[in-house]
């Protein structure tokens, strides 16, 4: 879609931003292989004032340093046929008060959440539209919160979870940290395994596990060795069934995907400027919330309507997207888990 084209889009067409992300995730949904991994991820928007929703300076990953910004969790779907972000959640400071919430067009209803609350929130409503994932994949922020793992097993998602090293694991029914536990694994029990293709070619690291308690399913402390300076990764992975070490390492590389749909969002829509801003709440201020109903092929109302008074639609001027071929079966077999 031509630069004018989408601008006009975000800012004159009438929305209804949870049919709008319904009907993408349809979309995206029908298009990619079922059985993908679920990625909870953060954000930073820099700001410069303090009246958008959730503004407040704070770390921000994406500018290194404290900045006064908001920070967004979203969570991805990817596959081996490609990834898509389409989901996304606030954090509101609980500082302000109510008075700068509602200044900021936040509704009564949505109050403070933390990261892990949101990431809760939005998986357990793609699990609730029929979501075919079948893996949990997060950063540091997700793994050290047993609620969000209490709830992926409750509901038997199999997950791997960046942990820090000094988080107490299981080890023969002995609470140990993750990087003691690391120490205990022989030489011969470590793997070369790449995670798939980076900046500088494959990503290849070695990789080990240790077995904690299977009450319920099956869990393991995963461990990453980085072969030229030997620093070490730690990972709290779930599955109801017993899976081998390299599906592991595969959904562990596959986190990183959920970077590229970030860098997308904000070059050529204007995630972090606000560009989305809708019915006076931009998307990255809005819960996830499921409408399972919409996801059921049922006809309504199209999400978005344009406003024909001021820009009629031109054919030769905003062709449609040619859609997108579905992938060969036969690709299945080159997937990543």
């Amino acid at each position: 879609m031509a630069g004018a084209g989408l601008q006009r889009l975000l800012c004159t067409a009438r929305w209804d931003a949870d049919e709008v992300r319904d009907d993408v995730r349809t979309f995206v949904i029908d298009r990619l292989d079922p059985g993908g991994v679920l990625i909870a991820d953060e954000t930073g928007f820099v700001k410069k004032g303090a009246a958008s929703a959730g503004v407040q300076r704070q770390y921000s990953g994406t500018a290194g340093r404290i900045e006064n910004c908001q920070i967004g969790v979203f969570l991805a779907y990817a596959t081996p046929a490609g990834r898509h972000c389409w989901i996304g959640g606030s954090i509101c400071p609980s500082t302000p008060g109510r008075g700068r919430c509602r200044a900021a067009g936040v509704p009564d209803e949505i109050s403070f959440a933390t990261k892990p609350v949101l990431a809760v929130q939005m998986i357990l409503a793609a699990i609730e539209a029929g979501v075919p994932a079948s893996w949990v994949s997060g950063d540091e922020v997700y793994g050290q919160d047993p609620r969000l793992r209490a709830t992926l097993e409750q509901h038997r998602m199999g997950y791997v979870l960046a942990i820090a090293g000094n988080r107490r694991v299981d080890l023969e029914g002995v609470q140990v940290s993750a990087a003691e536990a690391a120490t205990r694994v022989a030489d011969r029990h470590w793997q070369r395994y790449s995670t798939g293709p980076g900046a500088k070619g494959s990503r290849w690291y070695a990789w080990a596990r240790i077995d904690e308690r299977e009450a319920g399913g099956y869990r393991w402390l995963l461990i990453r060795r980085n072969l030229a300076t030997g620093e070490l990764a730690f990972y709290r992975c779930y599955a109801p069934t017993r899976q081998p070490l390299l599906a592991l390492v595969k959904i562990a590389g596959i986190r990183w995907a959920v970077e590229e749909p970030f860098q997308a969002a904000k070059g050529q829509t204007g995630l972090d400027l606000s560009s989305t801003r809708l019915d006076g709440l931009a998307p990255a201020h809005r819960p996830g919330r499921a409408r399972p109903g919409h996801a059921d092929g049922h006809r309504r109302r199209p999400a978005v309507q344009h406003d024909r008074r001021r820009h009629p639609p031109d054919p030769a001027r905003d062709p449609p997207a040619a859609r997108r071929p579905r992938i060969d079966p036969a690709q299945e077999a080159m997937a990543m888990w």
